[in-house]
């Protein structure tokens, strides 16, 4: 590992202890409570994003390909949400998760670490968590709205919008047919 450039192993220690303090005209508390909200919402959405994957890697069954395909896209939409929630946590003044761990314990959402689920169920799970994480998108939009954060208010109402697309089409994935042919 290459010695650090500029200074002693102490002074490296010390410059990683530095705040990082973006400016931002929010109030302190402002950045404190968006900020923790927004990194509930981005454990959440990174746990979707893997429980996601993970149904759509162990799909099975006659609807196999549509739901395959319907999981992947949601999962590739979810991953899509990362970077921007992170970042504005960022703009706001903000530190971001900073790993697996930290997701596990900021999270609302439960993994499903079953061997098998029934792909009937897989969508009913997945429904579920979506429709958990867009009320917890709206809580954190009321905090913004609180706070006078209009450019966080305005990138959560498209990922609630998302986010109940994805609940829509996993409900009507998962309605059983109409066997009477109506």
């Amino acid at each position: 590992m290459p010695k650090p450039v500029s200074g002693d192993a102490a002074a490296l220690h010390t410059r990683r202890k530095l705040p990082l303090a973006t400016p931002t005209d929010l109030k302190p508390e402002a950045t404190r409570d968006i900020s923790a909200a927004l990194n509930a919402v981005l454990a959440d959405v990174f746990a979707l994003y893997l429980k996601t994957k993970n149904f759509h890697w162990h799909m099975s069954g006659p609807h196999f390909r549509d739901y395959h395909l319907m999981l992947d896209e949601q999962s590739d939409q979810l991953f899509a949400m990362t970077d921007p929630i992170a970042e504005r946590i960022r703009k706001l003044g903000g530190a971001t998760l900073r790993s697996i761990g930290h997701i596990a314990r900021t999270q609302r959402l439960t993994d499903n670490d079953a061997e098998y689920v029934e792909p009937i169920d897989m969508l009913a799970e997945l429904r579920e968590d979506n429709k958990m994480l867009a009320a917890n998108l709206r809580e954190t939009r009321d905090l913004c709205d609180e706070h006078r954060d209009i450019a966080s208010a305005s990138l959560i109402e498209n990922w609630v919008d998302e986010t109940e697309r994805r609940t829509w089409f996993l409900f009507e994935a998962g309605r059983p047919g109409d066997s009477a042919g109506h």
